[in-house]
């Protein structure tokens, strides 16, 4: 099947903000306005010349439900231009782009504004089950002497709060936290601990050194409410080295695990917008894409080790190209956990894992020099509508920096599924 190709016109991202105590300063539609004002303001069109603007987002508030229209409107796309939000967990920002090449590969649209956000700093704390028993009888009872004797019935246990976005990282099906998949992936593969945090700790040396090179120039800086400033990605530690990430206690598996907050990407707020096209809309606009998308893939697999999701999205693509591992200039693997991307690496090269999940041979071992060659979400974060959109885009950035042609990127989803885009650069860029 040939399908019409889609552009990569431009893209922009905020600073990845990491959360610390309390709310972060941007709720998720200031960051994904930002992103997207920037973007469009270096375009030829107007932002109601887009078709249609599309949405990930994993934890939209209450009041951005439908958070990918309140972008759209924000930005000034007007009433005419439809925009709505898609959710797969930390592919939502991948999802977008997806559903922007669907639509523009069928014709219903031309030009599409994709990306992802999340504030998860702004993640809500919960009422526990009791407590809201309790609320739906006080608020039924009727006459001071109902009302006591709900009081009376009030347990200091139904006020603990629930932490919604712990809620949102356990799946329901297994019934094991994202962390804990993790340790499953670690034992299954033979991960120890010091590998671990010398990837972490290499995550984190990778994203100074892109940054001192410039790699990261092109984040767009943003301003909160009181005047402060923010114009880089504030995770990322020049002290984090192999020998502090070790002295770290583990967060999933007390006390015996090896999956710590430093070896694990981090809860962030942060945003990552593209322009999509059409050839028909670059001949129009005379626009100089970044590159296209070749090809994308999902796939699904054990909630307990969706951490292999990428080995299953991107197998398939290799296939459908005929390319092998190292055939491709450069990858982007989300880094969820650091055993998660390291036993990702380790079922490519075990033959029996291969030949019972793919169907296929061992495909070999993937060269860590064409890696997250700039670090990844272990040292920049990861808002988890946001990160799909980052990667790919990031893909396009690098391999434009160092002469590189093709690439993949690919990212693992709560739930047992995963993501994956084949992407390539344009020589005839401006």
């Amino acid at each position: 099947m040939t399908f019409k190709p889609v552009y990569v016109v431009d893209g922009a991202r905020t600073p990845f903000l990491k959360a610390r105590t309390g709310p972060g300063p941007f709720s998720a539609a200031d960051l994904a306005v930002q992103a997207g004002r920037a973007l469009l303001l270096r375009q030829p069109y107007a932002p109601t010349d887009l078709d249609e603007v599309i949405v990930g987002c994993a934890a939209p508030s209450p009041d951005e439900v439908n958070i990918g229209r309140v972008i759209a409107l924000r930005l000034g796309a007007g009433d005419r231009v439809p925009g709505w939000t898609v959710m797969r967990n930390c592919a939502s920002g991948m999802q977008a782009l997806d559903s922007a090449i669907a639509n523009i590969q069928s014709g219903r649209s031309q030009l599409v504004l994709a990306g992802g956000v999340d504030a998860l700093s702004r993640a809500p704390v919960l009422f526990s089950d009791g407590m809201v028993r309790w609320l739906a009888r006080w608020y039924a009872a009727r006459g001071l002497g109902a009302r006591l004797a709900a009081l009376r019935a009030l347990r200091l246990r139904d006020l603990a709060p629930v932490i919604g976005l712990l809620k949102g990282l356990t799946d329901p099906v297994a019934g094991l936290s994202m962390g804990q998949t993790a340790e499953n992936l670690a034992t299954q593969f033979g991960i120890g601990r010091a590998e671990m945090d010398a990837y972490a700790a290499a995550s984190h040396q990778r994203a100074l050194a892109a940054r001192a090179a410039g790699a990261y120039g092109g984040i767009v800086p943003i301003v909160d409410a009181q005047g402060r400033l923010y114009d880089h990605d504030d995770g990322v530690r020049e002290d984090s080295t192999p020998e502090k990430l070790a002295k770290l206690k583990p967060v999933f598996d007390k006390p015996w695990g090896n999956i710590t907050a430093g070896n694990s990407s981090q809860v962030t707020d942060g945003a990552a917008m593209l322009a999509l096209a059409s050839e028909e809309a670059v001949a129009r606009w005379n626009l100089r894409p970044l590159g296209r998308i070749l090809d994308s893939q999902w796939a699904g697999l054990d909630p307990a080790r969706m951490g292999l999701g990428p080995v299953h999205a991107a197998t398939p693509i290799l296939q459908r190209h005929g390319l092998a591992l190292n055939d491709l200039d450069l990858w982007e693997i989300n880094e969820a956990f650091a055993a998660q991307v390291l036993a990702c690496l380790a079922a490519w090269d075990d033959e029996a894992y291969c030949r019972e999940h793919l169907g296929t041979p061992a495909w070999g071992r993937l060269d860590r020099d064409r890696l997250n060659v700039d670090g990844g979400a272990i040292a920049i974060g990861h808002p988890v509508g946001a990160s799909g959109a980052r990667i790919v885009l990031h893909l396009l950035e690098a391999l434009r920096r160092r002469g590189g042609r093709r690439g993949m990127a690919a990212i693992c989803i709560g739930g047992g599924q995963g993501g994956a885009m084949l992407v390539e650069t344009l020589e005839e860029r401006a």
